[in-house]
């Protein structure tokens, strides 16, 4: 039996445990979240606790915010909750009363600060994009994994999302496919909404716009397509590549363009290419599309891709150890899409035969993919794929710099272009800034001999030689 006074004793002996049973779970939700995550999600929370526990209501400042919370992490406080406890509490979410979002009084009759949800017990319902703005609420800036690649454009959004008809207005955004520009966008819809609930918001794809004009022009509905367009706050528009060769859509965009603008409403737009290598669209188009900010967002790097492989595994309910999400990651780089998909391959492979996940089964379940990229492996790649492993430069593999942190990767890299390469002695010195044969006589020796001694070692070259060899 535990001696926590709040586990598994009655509610009666417990008449002054309400505050502290929800503090415990604070507590503990402050130590597995991200900081960022809990103080903009979990602290703002209010608790009330029935006197007979029969449930535990949270308030919440805004609807956008009570679904979030729903969907991200009742589950988990719910949990939490019947941990602490020692059976299960009920939970309800509702909308804080309006009177400065203090702790609720008693309110019957107050429709927006009574219980919006019927009480729950386990998994919450799965949150769908809402019908009024179409943003999925899921895609946040929270989950979105930051890296080199998209800094620039995740730091506009942010500010975009922050003074909206401001600065970078529009805010163009661009790159290849399954590279995260729409996940970018929704975030911005969802802060917004988040700190302005009233804010008039809207997510759409090209080809819906395109849509919605052809719609007007069928059935003579104009006032009420401009009523849409030109009265929102916020336009998130995916793909305008789409709007090519279509005269009627880009010269409804251009009006409705210029209308959110005259009332210092914010436009937000992707594309696969940068505005002036759009083709067929208007030249006043493309010019008004390029008098904002215009970002790329790259492919990710490697340790972005290995963070994103590792947070989406976590979102799925499984831990990806970080060997198997460098291997991963080194074998799919192009986008993000690419990556989702190739963890899915892992998840299912793994659940399927009811093993954990190892490299070996990342191999087995990516066979396929892994197959088509096979490749002769190079001591340029093996530099690049230490280097990457170890977190120095490529160009410290060729350096006179003799510092252990990076004088013991060059070694490592020396040792596995002579066992998983052709290459002579003098070749692979010549290759490592042009160093004497002995030079990699010596690391090899060395390496091979730690091998059989260390352990972390050990492992660390069989991660390295499962990566490079695919």
């Amino acid at each position: 039996m535990s001696e926590d006074p709040l586990h598994t004793q009655p509610a009666s002996s417990q008449q002054n445990a309400g505050p502290s049973l929800w503090q415990a779970c604070v507590d503990q939700l402050a130590q597995e979240l991200p900081e960022q995550q809990f103080n903009t999600w979990i602290k703002p929370l209010t608790a009330q606790l029935a006197d007979d526990y029969s449930r535990l209501t949270l308030y919440v400042v805004n609807r956008f915010k009570l679904d979030w919370i729903r969907a991200q992490y009742s589950h988990r406080i719910a949990d939490l909750l019947e941990k602490i406890y020692g059976q299960p509490i009920p939970i309800e979410l509702a909308l804080t009363p309006r009177e400065n979002h203090v702790r609720p009084r008693d309110t019957s009759g107050d429709t927006d600060s009574m219980p919006v949800e019927e009480p729950f017990v386990g998994s919450p319902e799965r949150v769908l994009p809402a019908s009024r703005h179409r943003l999925n609420t899921a895609l946040t800036f929270e989950t979105l994994v930051e890296g080199t690649a998209n800094r620039m454009a995740r730091a506009a959004a942010m500010h975009v999302a922050g003074s909206p008809g401001q600065l970078y207005n529009p805010l163009f955004i661009y790159g290849g496919v399954g590279l995260g520009k729409t996940h970018l966008i929704h975030a911005v819809g969802n802060r917004l909404l988040a700190e302005r609930p009233s804010a008039k918001v809207l997510y759409i794809h090209a080809e819906q716009f395109v849509s919605d004009v052809v719609k007007a022009y069928q059935r003579k509905t104009f006032d009420e397509f401009k009523d849409k367009y030109h009265s929102l706050d916020l336009l998130l528009i995916d793909d305008v590549q789409f709007f090519a060769n279509k005269d009627r859509t880009q010269e409804e965009f251009f009006n409705a363009f210029e209308a959110l603008l005259a009332k210092k409403s914010h436009i937000v737009m992707t594309s696969d290419t940068y505005p002036k290598g759009l083709l067929d669209i208007h030249e006043r188009l493309v010019s008004r599309f390029d008098s904002g900010l215009t970002v790329a967002i790259e492919p990710p790097e490697l340790e972005m891709r290995v963070a994103i492989l590792i947070n989406k595994a976590l979102s799925e309910g499984a831990e990806m150890p970080e060997e198997v999400a460098f291997f991963v990651a080194k074998n799919v780089r192009s986008n993000v899409r690419e990556l989702e998909g190739a963890l899915r391959k892992i998840l299912a492979y793994s659940r399927f035969n009811q093993k954990d996940i190892s490299i070996q089964l990342a191999r087995e379940a990516l066979r396929d993919l892994l197959s088509i990229q096979n490749r002769q492996i190079s001591v340029e790649n093996i530099q690049k794929t230490v280097a990457d492993y170890y977190k120095i430069k490529v160009a410290d593999m060729y350096s006179k710099k003799r510092p252990a942190s990076i004088a013991r990767p060059r070694q490592i890299a020396m040792y596995l272009a002579k066992e998983l390469t052709q290459k002579s002695l003098p070749e692979i010195g010549e290759l490592f800034g042009g160093r004497d044969h002995t030079t990699v006589l010596h690391a090899v020796r060395k390496i091979s001999a730690e091998r059989q001694q260390l352990t972390e070692l050990n492992q660390q070259l069989h991660v390295l030689e499962q990566t490079l060899k695919g």
